[in-house]
């Protein structure tokens, strides 16, 4: 460890709290910017192992107390959270609030609930200091090399803050992944939602991996090549380009594919739910991201699973592809088309719940900026990513990105067609594509002329007498369906 703050020559731009992978890689992707970083961790000896690994990369600071890391920062200090979410950032706030002064900027750089930091921004600022919730995307390659990073609170901090951000953020034709994104939890909002968009995105890309190997018989090692293929057009993105690497690795021990001595039990750490959760409240149909998040619900249900495999639940008459009569290349493209559009649908989605959320807590989200700083940096990041900052900065009160020209016009160059056919094949073979069948079904939903919800309303009504509209006339109504069916108006 170096000598005590009191006695440097100089003070950090910034501190990191927290020096787990993502907290020490983020502290290096600031000193290899050329900024002094103060370091903290609870247990000194994760500061002093940063620093003999990667001391010499940058100018740090390292602290054994948050009182010595606190007076090694310059003013107005700055100080990143990346500790776990929960009690453990709550304590660390509580503990930087009483060392540091008014105007001081607290971030909290982990993936906390928004609501927490809706509550932590009113608690902070009743201090006199400023609290800033930023969702941060990447991973640890990310912490190092550049995020896509989305931070909240107030417009003050991000003027102190925005040109460190911009510093470290990912970059796309020169622009930096990071913006402002609105007031108290507007940015753990937003990265709650790209954590939900994440989880449909993994499950139809597996779901896609799934036909191709047990509907079309190809092997791994096939498939992580059209993955790779896939990966030069429409479909260019980080998740299909590290698929193909997945499928593509063998196992070291066994020599088998990669793919087939990992369990298929999928774990979460409670974005995709919270995500999903969050579009309930806000009457937001986002039935892709929730369908992903069942699926890996149940693929971790493996006594269920087991129970109902040794059961031998029916599952029809099983055939092939060829059985079907369906040419296997022409299978390939077919998924292909099908992946591509529930993808959309996935964005389309994750959009409306943002939007619906920035209008319920009047945050002034501009979707086009987030579609922007996606494009680089974050998980989710895609090549039509592009087109969909083109689709807002056309309609900046776009009903619905399926409803743009240009993503119109991609659904009927024979998306749809494709998409039907997949989700009968798989539905003939007994292969479960939760998540392109739900957003098929969300698509003709969406652009279906009538609905069944009419007679939801008359069973509500008869059962309830919880009123429906007319589609003649003004007002509310009611039958009295128990004496003379008489319609009453209200």
């Amino acid at each position: 460890m170096t000598t005590p703050a009191s006695a440097q020559q100089h003070l950090a731009h910034i501190g990191v709290v927290g020096m787990a992978v993502m907290g020490s890689n983020l502290a290096r992707n600031f000193a290899s910017k050329g900024h002094t970083v103060a370091i903290y961790n609870r247990s000194p000896e994760k500061t002093r192992a940063v620093m003999e690994e990667f001391g010499a990369e940058g100018d740090f600071i390292p602290a054994e107390t948050i009182e010595e890391f606190v007076a090694s920062l310059e003013r107005p200090r700055k100080a990143v959270i990346m500790v776990q979410a929960g009690p453990a950032t709550d304590a660390v706030i509580a503990q930087l609030v009483d060392a540091m002064d008014e105007g001081d900027i607290i971030i909290d750089g982990g993936n906390s609930l928004f609501t927490d930091t809706i509550r932590r921004e009113r608690e902070v600022a009743a201090t006199g200091r400023h609290f800033v919730g930023a969702g941060i995307s990447g991973g640890e390659e990310g912490a190092l090399r550049g995020p896509s990073i989305m931070p909240g609170g107030p417009a003050e901090s991000w003027e102190t803050l925005g040109p460190l951000l911009e510093d470290i953020a990912a970059k796309v034709d020169g622009v930096p992944c990071v913006t402002h994104i609105g007031p108290d939890g507007a940015g753990h909002f937003v990265k709650m939602v790209h954590n939900g968009i994440e989880y449909a995105d993994m499950q139809v890309i597996g779901e896609a991996y799934h036909l191709l190997r047990y509907a079309a018989g190809l092997e791994p090692a096939q498939i992580a090549d059209i993955f790779a293929e896939w990966n030069k057009g429409d479909l260019d993105s980080y998740l299909i380009e590290i698929t193909a690497e997945v499928l593509r690795q063998v196992d070291a021990r066994t020599g088998q594919p990669f793919i087939d001595v990992i369990v298929d039990a999928a774990g979460q750490k409670g974005t995709g739910r919270w995500t999903v959760k969050e579009a309930l409240d806000l009457g937001v149909p986002t039935t892709g991201i929730g369908e992903a998040v069942f699926a890996r619900a149940l693929s971790s249900a493996l006594a269920q699973r087991e129970a109902a495999h040794e059961a031998g639940l029916p599952a029809g008459e099983v055939s092939t592809l060829a059985s079907l009569g369906v040419d296997t290349q022409a299978f390939v493209e077919d998924v292909r088309r099908a992946l591509y559009a529930s993808k959309l649908v996935a964005y389309a989605q994750g959009f409306d719940e943002i939007n619906a959320g920035s209008q319920e807590h009047d945050w002034g989200i501009k979707p086009g900026d987030l579609a922007r700083i996606w494009r680089g940096g974050c998980i989710i990041r895609a090549k039509f990513l592009d087109r969909i900052t083109e689709a807002y900065e056309r309609d900046p009160e776009l009903p619905s990105l399926l409803l743009d020209p240009y993503f119109k016009g991609e659904l009927e160059k024979g998306l749809v067609d494709s998409w039907r056919r997949v989700v009968v094949v798989a539905t003939q073979l007994g292969l479960p594509v939760p998540v392109f069948a739900s957003s098929l079904s969300y698509y003709d939903s969406l652009r279906a002329d009538r609905l069944p919800a009419a007679l939801i309303q008359g069973q509500r009504d008869f059962f309830g007498a919880h009123t429906y509209r007319r589609v003649d006339m003004e007002g509310t109504f009611h039958t009295t369906w128990s004496g003379e069916r008489e319609e009453l108006s209200y």
